[in-house]
């Protein structure tokens, strides 16, 4: 379900923000689905995953994405949105003056 969501994402959003649980330490199918949706994803873990056991230091999900965010509790969201944000809205053209 969560491979099929990610697909998805490939014609119907600009971005993806993830929080893949114990999936992001054990599956490369995920890692597979982000890299196949191209877009810009942002990782998202509620705690810091480098504080707790060892086996939870590597994410899949993080050779993925765009950027990482861990153990900021819920305003890890707010801060994925607002970056992934960033990443997708058109930019202003530089006018350069000479």
């Amino acid at each position: 379900m969560l491979i099929d969501w990610i697909q998805e994402a490939r014609t119907k959003a600009q971005g993806i923000v993830l929080n893949a649980g114990g999936y992001s330490h054990t599956s490369v199918a995920i890692q597979d689905a982000l890299r196949g949706a191209d877009v810009p994803v942002i990782e998202v873990h509620l705690s810091n995953i480098h504080a707790r056991e060892a086996y939870r230091h590597h994410s899949f999900v993080s050779a993925a994405a765009a950027g990482v965010i861990v153990g900021l509790g819920i305003d890890g969201y707010d801060f994925a949105l607002q970056a992934l944000a960033r990443r997708i809205a058109p930019r202003e053209p530089e006018i350069l003056s000479v």
